[in-house]
């Protein structure tokens, strides 16, 4: 799980873009340029995560402290973009989601950096209110991928993207890496359980 962290907060990460409402076009382009600098971050912390053989509560701290570093950025970032009206509803739903799973991240890591690496504060940990929130919180992200692609056909079923036919395809999928879709876990209810599930 020390891979969930990275992936689903530097997914997020994005530079800034003011001034009037885009265009399509130019938002998508925006989201490229957003998720291109999103997997370089991702990459590089990642890496050091895998460096780390022993995950104690400490590491699950400084984890979520550097996410919640990014996503101030992020939303430091998006705060200045006025999307396309064609979907200004997809740009919340994206954005707004982000921004409330900041302080679920913030309420964890303080609560983790009060725990000891023994089982029994580890199964404190688990037990938790602040690991409730954090795992609901990645249920609900893991839903609003599931939402973005609805709401997404839905607008396209519109005419929404009749003069730009191509973009629907290529938003869905730079939305789907910038929201880290694939690296949410089958089951959000078993992130950092203590004791660890079997394996099968």
């Amino acid at each position: 799980m020390k891979r969930l962290i990275a992936v689903t907060a530097l997914a997020m990460l994005s530079g800034g873009c003011g001034g009037g409402e885009m265009s399509l076009t130019e938002y998508v382009d925006h989201l490229n340029a957003l998720e291109a600098r999103a997997s370089e971050r991702a990459d590089a912390l990642v890496a050091d995560s895998e460096d780390i053989t022993d995950f104690t509560p400490q590491h699950l701290q400084a984890s979520l402290e550097h996410a919640v570093e990014i996503r101030t950025e992020v939303k430091e970032a998006t705060d200045g973009i006025v999307p396309p009206a064609q979907v200004a509803d997809l740009h919340d739903l994206i954005f707004d989601w982000h921004t409330r799973f900041m302080s679920v991240e913030q309420a964890l890591a303080e609560r983790a950096g009060t725990a000891e690496d023994t089982d029994a504060d580890w199964t404190q940990l688990s037990a938790s209110p602040e690991m409730a929130a954090y795992r609901t919180s990645m249920a609900e992200g893991k839903q609003v991928c599931d939402d973005f692609q609805a709401r997404l056909d839905a607008t396209a079923g519109r005419g929404a993207f009749a003069e730009t036919p191509w973009l629907p395809d290529e938003m869905a999928e730079v939305v789907e890496a910038v929201l880290g879709c694939r690296w949410f876990p089958e089951d959000p209810q078993t992130i950092y359980l203590w004791p660890p599930p079997a394996e099968d």
